[in-house]
């Protein structure tokens, strides 16, 4: 029997297979081989699907309950709770977990064309801060909905030591690395130590002398680009006829993502088509209305993640709000991410500094930083953290795979 490793995501998940001598990931999504870590129930046509599926699912409109983030339950009092699916059925928190794990282990399976009943599974290094006995719970529940699924003998190993295992790989002496990992929703540091003598040991919790974390990432970016551009097309930040701004609920409900939805409920648009008096430039009113009326709103959400993507390592870009009104472009570079965006980086940086107060470690003391997760492809963000450490050699691991990869080589040290 061969064996996986499987990395559970708060934002997305994938999962590891050996390959030879080398680590190889599952495509979990036609070819993707990561995948947004959501399901949806579907009370419409009675199904369930997962990762994009799920959530273009739920962007369509049809009935049901979509989940996400699931793994920020676990340890919690709502773990062993039910949800109501939206048709008068309930399943519980762990059981949503188990089927999402269940859906990467058939993927997986599908790769090693034969039975997976051994994993590594990666763990954050605090499920819960502060609260020792709802973390071991946390871990005890992941555990137990792994075994659900057939997987007997499982292991786990810290997501942070898993995404620095290549760095180490190749040092020649003890370090410590800053690993910082920044995703859609959070970003997390981990203060660890590394070096060649260590690399080999199962049991790493001690080389992790601190970890500290933040909600604040590639979404709260998304949202800042959206703000300041599309949504300023429909009237965000305007002045009404007496030189008030314009109310702004609908405008951050617009580029929350799971607030959109709300933003079309009848009695929601009711109250936004009586506002119009309010609109100096009734343009800004006709447009917003469009945007409600055609359920644009994840729409104008993809397309600010798109501009934040476009222009992340320099240059100039160009919004196109065609659906919206013939020939409306919104100019957008990476000094506008920057301005918009500068409260995020501040805070991030703020995190990663109290995580070496944390450790009683000086900020010269850092050999290096390990970036990993998408948003940590924003250049500015990178060389934000850099500036914040400047004697640590910046190293830029596989920004969606890090802790995948790294699972799975501890997989192999374990399993081999």
């Amino acid at each position: 029997m061969t064996y996986c490793a499987i990395d559970f995501g708060t934002s997305n998940s994938a999962v590891a297979l050996p390959d030879g001598l080398s680590i190889r990931l599952a495509p979990v999504e036609g070819e993707a081989t990561t995948l947004p870590t959501a399901v949806f129930f579907n009370t419409d046509e009675n199904n369930q699907s997962y990762g994009r599926a799920a959530l273009e699912a739920y962007i369509d409109g049809f009935d049901g309950r979509l989940m996400r983030s699931m793994k920020s339950i676990l340890g919690s009092p709502l773990a062993d709770n039910s949800t109501d699916l939206g048709d008068g059925s309930a399943i519980k928190y762990t059981d949503v977990i188990t089927l999402f794990l269940e859906h990467l282990k058939q993927k997986a399976q599908a790769l090693a064309a034969e039975p997976l009943t051994r994993a590594v599974l990666g763990r954050p290094v605090f499920f819960v801060d502060d609260d020792p006995r709802a973390d071991h719970l946390a871990q005890k529940q992941l555990e137990a909905c792994a075994h659900a699924v057939g997987l007997r003998d499982i292991h786990f190993q810290y997501e942070p030591i898993a995404a620095a295992f290549d760095y180490e790989a190749g040092l020649a002496k003890e370090g410590l690395v800053l690993v910082a990992d920044i995703g859609g929703g959070t970003s997390d540091f981990s203060l660890v130590r590394v070096g060649p003598e260590r690399a080999h040991r199962l049991e790493r919790k001690d080389d992790v002398l601190a970890h500290h974390g933040v909600h604040v990432a590639g979404t709260d970016f998304d949202r800042r680009v959206e703000l300041v551009t599309v949504l300023r097309e429909l009237g965000y930040q305007a002045l009404d006829p007496k030189g008030r701004e314009l109310p702004s609920p609908v405008y951050f409900d617009l580029a929350t993502w799971h607030l959109i939805n709300t933003v079309y409920t009848p009695k929601r648009v009711s109250e936004l088509q009586l506002m119009r008096h309010l609109y100096t430039d009734t343009r800004h009113h006709d447009r917003l209305m469009r945007v409600v009326d055609r359920r644009l709103g994840h729409a104008l959400t993809a397309h600010a993640e798109e501009a934040k993507i476009d222009v992340a390592a320099g240059g100039t870009t160009e919004i196109d709000m065609e659906e919206v009104e013939e020939a409306l472009r919104v100019a957008f570079d990476e000094a506008q991410l920057i301005a918009a965006g500068a409260d995020e980086t501040r805070r991030i940086v703020e995190a990663a500094q109290e995580t070496l107060k944390r450790a009683g470690v000086a900020p010269e003391g850092v050999d290096a930083i390990y970036f990993t997760g998408g948003t940590t492809g924003l250049r500015f963000l990178s060389e934000a953290l850099s500036a914040a450490f400047p004697a640590a050699q910046p190293v830029f691991g596989d920004r969606l795979a890090s802790v995948a990869k790294g699972l799975g080589i501890y997989a192999q040290r374990v399993f081999a």
